[in-house]
């Protein structure tokens, strides 16, 4: 599933591509990824509007109309969003949203878990879970104290809790990981073991490593690609995930992977403690 510098990524390709654009029309493949309203009422309300500002909050995509409408995607496990030039129908394509200037944005999903809501501002509230997100680690709010407060009288093991939207909006398996050994902690801690420094030092790394993966536009480990159906080039420098059995780049310790919540989890049984 794509996560924060992921969808990062997009939102960036969206500001850059199509603010400011008209959506002459929407062309419905599959209704079942509109959520909200009704598939016929979602483009009674949409075409003919123009986009304006684009946000991102967690893992969604917001895109505010000129009607006060809000356009939320999740991308979800394997949802894309492509641009084109050209009138053109990719592969599992859902929807299609053609600009006046007959450019068009197409929603694609394999397995079909995305989503798409149209909402007022009002109507926000009705959009699952983006409500209860939990901090952007990004924003300057987000500070080394703000996240020794959130982590006080945690339970639990470090991990998950990092991939918890309600504690921390946007991080999910990959970068849960790098984190956590970059900052030389294992991921079955308990929030409640770690000191100060090790706090500090998580929070520093989580930082870092959210940046550096923008930077190379994102991890293409699953079905992840930019509006240009270009992979993201932060794969290759993973220091642990998707790494078992191979050599710790710090210590030479052998990678090991274990299950945590039903996910790969990796570490070096050396480096993280």
């Amino acid at each position: 599933m794509p996560e924060l510098p992921e969808v990062e990524t997009i939102r960036q390709g969206l500001e850059e591509r199509v603010k400011g654009k008209r959506i002459e029309k929407v062309l419905i493949k599959n209704e079942k990824p509109i959520k909200l309203p009704s598939p016929t009422e979602f483009v009674k309300r949409i075409e003919g509007k123009v986009i304006g500002e684009i946000r991102r909050r967690g893992k969604y995509l917001i895109l505010s109309l000129d009607s006060k409408d809000n356009l939320v995607i999740h991308l979800k496990l394997t949802g894309r969003l492509l641009y084109s030039q050209k009138r053109e129908e990719p592969d599992y394509t859902r929807i299609i949203f053609i600009f006046q200037d007959q450019t068009q944005l197409s929603f694609t999903d394999i397995r079909g878990f995305g989503g798409l809501w149209l909402a007022s501002d009002e109507e926000l509230g009705m959009v699952a879970s983006l409500q209860n997100l939990g901090p952007e680690p990004l924003e300057k709010d987000f500070t080394v104290n703000r996240f020794k407060e959130l982590l006080k009288g945690k339970r639990g093991r470090i991990k998950p809790l990092l991939m918890d939207q309600t504690f921390i909006a946007g991080i999910g398996n990959i970068y849960a990981q790098e984190a956590l050994f970059l900052a030389g902690i294992h991921p079955k801690r308990s929030p409640s073991s770690l000191i100060d420094k090790e706090i500090e030092s998580l929070y520093n790394n989580l930082l870092s490593v959210l940046q550096e993966a923008i930077s190379y536009g994102g991890s293409s480990v699953d079905a992840y690609v930019d509006l240009n159906g270009k992979k993201g080039s932060y794969e290759s420098h993973l220091r642990v995930y998707g790494r078992a059995g191979k050599d710790c780049s710090r210590c030479g310790a052998v990678i090991e992977r274990v299950k945590m919540a039903g996910r790969g989890t990796y570490f070096c049984p050396h480096c993280q403690k």
